[in-house]
């Protein structure tokens, strides 16, 4: 259930056809999970055909990603990411408004020593990982062994913002926004765990251009400062679909000597932890974002 003191929705008529859509979204997120498994890929495939700029843009990063993949190659991978992303729609509804079962069935944890081995020190610990497909209903799954605190970017919405935040609470124990540091930087001061994923560009907070995939990407410092501020040790964090149905997530051994006093360094080694942990299921990464738009000669790349 989501904090007593969670504030009350927000009503207002401009706010009701969000609700609609929110409403919409909670019947959808009740569908027995065997019909939203056969109907989440052939959704993907469809959202190919008639969202024709966002495949552009995915298969944009595809090609500076994998530059040097077969076209055959990249357009399966397209397909096949298309699908993933279609199953993933079901999958977030499910974690914020639906009933984990049975998807948790079977999944698969491994690595909790390396963050049992972490929090004896009493330091807070940082989960560090990357926007995929799977991510909801994975983190929703590890809420089930870890007391898990997470950053995340807000809806424009304000009841779409509501409603999600309050879903995820259920599980979560708290949420902070990109922007709210000090809460965050308190929750792991006090020995908390935090997920956080700075593969996404934004427009708020500090980046510095580092290495992505080969390709110079404006970057959050947040990990540095995070990991800095709150005097906590950084953990990778991997998660996936199985071809089975199944689900596995992974913790790995903390990075060792991070923080260092260098941000783009340290920017720079997180962005390729990330990497390898997305070159491990390419597929599953969400590349409908405009990653690599901004450009150190200040031009934008036209997706």
């Amino acid at each position: 259930m989501a904090p007593p003191d969670f504030p009350p929705p927000p009503l207002s008529p401009r706010t009701w056809p969000t609700w609609l859509g929110v409403a919409l979204g909670w019947t959808v997120a009740r569908w027995p999970w065997w019909l939203q498994r056969r109907v989440g890929p052939l959704l993907g495939r469809a959202m190919l055909h008639l969202l024709p700029s966002r495949r552009r843009v995915a298969a944009t990063n595809l090609a500076l990603c994998f530059p040097d993949m077969a076209p055959t190659a990249r357009e399966k991978l397209l397909r096949e990411n298309f699908s993933s992303l279609g199953l993933g729609l079901f999958e977030f509804l499910r974690a914020w408004w639906g009933r984990l079962a049975p998807v948790d069935r079977g999944y698969e944890l491994t690595g909790i020593e390396h963050l049992q081995a972490a929090q004896a020190g009493g330091r807070g610990v940082i989960l560090v990982s990357a926007h995929f497909t799977t991510l909801e209903v994975c983190l929703r799954l590890l809420c089930q062994q870890v007391e898990l605190g997470a950053m995340y970017r807000p809806h424009e919405q304000a009841a779409m913002e509501w409603a999600v935040k309050r879903g995820r609470l259920r599980h979560a124990k708290a949420m902070f926004a990109r922007d709210e540091l000090r809460p965050a930087i308190r929750h792991l001061k006090q020995g908390g765990v935090l997920w956080f994923a700075p593969d996404q560009e934004t427009r708020r907070g500090d980046s510095v251009f580092v290495p992505f995939f080969g390709q110079p990407a404006w970057s959050l410092t947040s990990t540095h400062q995070l990991a800095r501020l709150g005097g906590a040790v950084v953990l990778p964090l991997f998660h996936e679909r199985l071809d089975d149905g199944r689900y596995r997530i992974e913790i790995l051994p903390a990075l060792e000597d991070f923080p260092t006093r260098d941000a783009t360094a340290d920017t720079a080694r997180i962005m390729a932890t990330l990497e390898g942990l997305i070159r491990r299921r390419p597929e599953q990464y969400l590349w409908l974002h405009q990653r690599f738009k901004r450009q150190p000669d200040g031009s934008r790349r036209r997706y």
